[in-house]
């Protein structure tokens, strides 16, 4: 079966079901809500040497990024109920090119929003700092919501994956809200290092003006890429191998 008809099918799932366009919602107010009000109440720390206006503008990404892991572990585990899987693979017999399809209509929905969110959210952060954030490039903005949109979409696919591994929309969740959110910033108490390794930290690096560490913005997003491409490396195993 050609790939376009099974991509479409999978789109069409994703487009009628009301949890997930709610989540592609929630992802740009979110994240443009507390981006706004992150630079309005960030102004007044303008003056501190570490200020990052670039960061302090896409700042509202680390609470959207809870509704693009949503998103892809709903999109996935949807797959679940009601014997859905056996209905699609009994469509598609080749299960990695359904799965693939799978993971392709969530990216491409996840991308626009993530690149259209986080130009939205620069746009009125930086309304609100004013003057700082004068000194931000154009190509320091475009990097950064470039890398939004990108880190957004890497994301929800690891959520995706998890969530095939899982075979359980709750389970993953319960797993990587609790990572991006606690996690990170536990294991930076212990050994600062690391962080820049763990998949949210590493990835938001290319959110910053300038950054001290061994990642730089694009090899941060690497790093994210790769625990993506683990993640669905491993859903992709585990729905080969184990009964619809």
């Amino acid at each position: 079966m050609p790939f376009a008809p099974v991509l479409r099918s999978e789109w069409l799932k994703i487009r009628t079901l009301r949890s997930l366009l709610g989540a592609l919602l929630a992802l740009f107010a979110a994240t443009t809500a507390f981006s706004a009000f992150s630079a309005i109440a960030g102004v007044s720390e303008t003056s501190d040497p570490e200020f990052d206006p670039l960061f302090m503008a896409l700042s509202g990404v680390a609470p959207g990024q809870i509704a693009a892991i949503s998103f892809g572990a709903m999109a996935v585990s949807s797959e679940f109920h009601g014997g859905g899987l056996r209905l699609s693979l009994a469509a598609v017999p080749r299960r990695g090119w359904w799965f693939a399809a799978k993971a392709t209509a969530i990216a491409v929905p996840t991308l626009v929003v993530g690149l259209v969110t986080a130009f939205a959210a620069l746009a009125v952060a930086r309304a609100g700092l004013g003057e700082a954030a004068s000194g931000l490039s154009t190509g320091e903005q475009i990097r950064g919501v470039v890398g939004c949109g990108i880190y957004l979409t890497l994301m929800a696919l690891l959520a995706a994956g998890l969530a095939a591994v899982l075979r359980s929309g709750v389970a993953a969740l319960s797993l990587l809200i609790p990572l991006v959110l606690i996690v990170s910033f536990v294991i930076g108490d212990v050994a600062d290092w690391a962080t820049d390794f763990m998949p949210d930290r590493a990835g938001q690096i290319v959110l910053f003006e300038t950054h001290d560490g061994p990642l730089g913005p694009w090899t941060g997003l690497a790093v994210t890429a790769a625990w993506a491409a683990a993640a669905l490396a491993a859903g992709a195993w585990s729905l080969r191998h184990r009964d619809a």
